[in-house]
Order: C-alpha cells, then structure tokens, then sequence
C-alpha cells in the first residue's frame, strides 16, 4: 500500500491473551464469544500488529508491541507468544533493521504498546530499541503515564518510556496536530488519557491505525467496549464520530490487536455499523 510518499506495511510483533470479560465490558459472553471465542481461562487471542510507514526520508514505525522486559509471571498469565512473530524478524523482512528507525508514534504507554521501546542488551542495561529514533506521544498522556491512578497503574511499567525522556528523545504533543503532510495525529481520551489515533491519509486513501479505540473487530459495535478503559462514555462518542467517517469516506481501519483481520471497511445500516469488506496492503 502506498498513501503520499509512504510505503505502508503491517508489522507483526508477538501474540499474548487478555481475559474476555475485560475485552467486551458489559457485553455478554454469549456475544463476544462469536467473534473472540475464550480459552479455558475465559482469556482471547490478541497479537500486537505495529505499522510501518517508509519514505526516501523517514521510517516511522507506530507502537512497539510487548518487549521482552515481562516478568515470567506476566508472560504466563498473559500467554505472552515470539514463537511465530517478533518485533525484529517482522522488519527484518523489509529489510529494516532498529537503527534505520527515525521515528516512533506511540498511541499511548500501556506495556502491550510500548514494551518495545527499550530493552535489555548484552550486559542486562536498559538500553533504547531504535537507538536513532526521535519517539512521539501526547504530553497530556505522558504526563499520566507517569502517575497513573490506582485503577489503571497496572498497564504502565516506567522502564518502556522513563529512558527515553532521560535520553532526550521523546517528542512531547499537545493536542491533534499534522506530523506530517500525510500522517495527522488525534487525541481520544475514553481509553486512557490522550491515547492518540494515527491517520495517514493524501486525497485518495485514507487509513486509521485505531489502537484501543476498537482494538478487534469484534468490538466495531458500539457497545462493545473495554473494561480496560477509564470514560467508557467517552469511548462511545469518540467510536460513533470515528465509524460514521470511516463509512461515509470509505476509509481503511487498521486493528492493533486482532489477529483474525488487520485492514476492513465498514458501512452503517439501520442496525449499526459492519465490516463491509477487508482491505489489502498489496
């Protein structure tokens, strides 16, 4: 796929489990389960797919999956998976390697999108993952990141983003802003504070990288939404404005974390909104 300058590709970074219950809310098993069937643990398949963007210029890689910094009791209750996808091998089949990195979005901070942001090198330091790379995320999501409340602290793991401000390499943004001629970046505050969307788009095509906003298809519903999120209500209004764009401009919705399906189109009927069809990076 090609939108402006860009080269566009999915980046598969690892596969791990959530709990169902979490995933869909108040939504009834019975129903989420028709989309995301559950394990015996009631937990569902999750990947954590990244973007690529490359340009003569830039390479912009949006989110950074899980890590490898876990502890052995997460990646067991998470069902944490490298054994088909990392980080590294995904961009070494485009022929990228983590110092040709120029840029990293993250849409927010939470370890299933940010872990792989630093790492652990030969002598067990703390070291950066794209050490060339200037890294971008809202300040107003930073600065929460940084004292979480006691309802959502357990997503935030300081050693995935704390480096990169000591290293001076993290662009702090304020509010929706143009990154660049194509790609605009949109704050929406029902997940967590100034979690922010990435749209790449030129007048003729437009893609949404929708990160926790709807994670899997199984949540395009409107009342499908997390336990996981702060202001469900906000969720809600920032789903309905975004899904009646998307139908009404045909734009491509990229899923971060399903890993039935990574591109759709949806329409909008008198029960809802639906996947009309799934859209190809070729």
């Amino acid at each position: 796929m090609k939108i402006g300058d860009y080269e566009i590709y999915p980046v598969q970074t690892g596969l791990f489990k959530l709990d169902g219950g979490a995933m869909f809310g108040v939504v009834p098993k019975n129903l989420w389960t028709k989309t995301n069937p559950a394990d015996d643990q009631n937990r569902i398949e999750m990947c954590t797919r990244a973007l690529l963007l490359k340009s003569k210029s830039r390479i912009i890689l949006i989110d950074t999956g899980l890590g490898y910094k876990l502890s052995e009791k997460l990646n067991k209750i998470y069902d944490v998976d490298f054994s088909k996808y990392t980080l590294e091998n995904s961009l070494a089949l485009l022929n990228i390697r983590p110092e040709d990195v120029t840029d990293v979005i993250l849409t927010h901070l939470h370890f299933d999108h940010a872990g792989g942001n630093t790492c652990f090198d030969e002598s067990d330091r703390l070291t950066l993952s794209f050490p060339n790379a200037v890294y971008h995320v809202q300040k107003g999501h930073y600065e929460w990141a940084m004292n979480p409340s006691e309802r959502d602290k357990a997503s935030f793991f300081k050693e995935n983003y704390q480096p990169l401000m000591d290293s001076k390499v993290l662009n702090l943004i304020k509010g929706e802003t143009k990154f660049d001629d194509v790609i605009s970046l949109i704050p929406c505050n029902g997940h967590t504070k100034d979690m922010q969307l990435v749209k790449v788009a030129d007048g003729n095509r437009t893609l949404l990288y929708l990160a926790d906003l709807i994670p899997t298809a199984g949540h395009i519903p409107l009342p499908f939404i997390m336990g996981y999120d702060l202001f469900p209500l906000t969720t809600l209004e920032e789903k309905r404005k975004t899904l009646e764009l998307a139908a009404v401009e045909s734009w491509d919705l990229f899923f971060e974390h399903d890993p039935y399906n990574t591109l759709v189109k949806v329409g909008k009927n008198e029960k809802g909104y639906f996947i009309t069809g799934k859209s190809s990076f070729d």
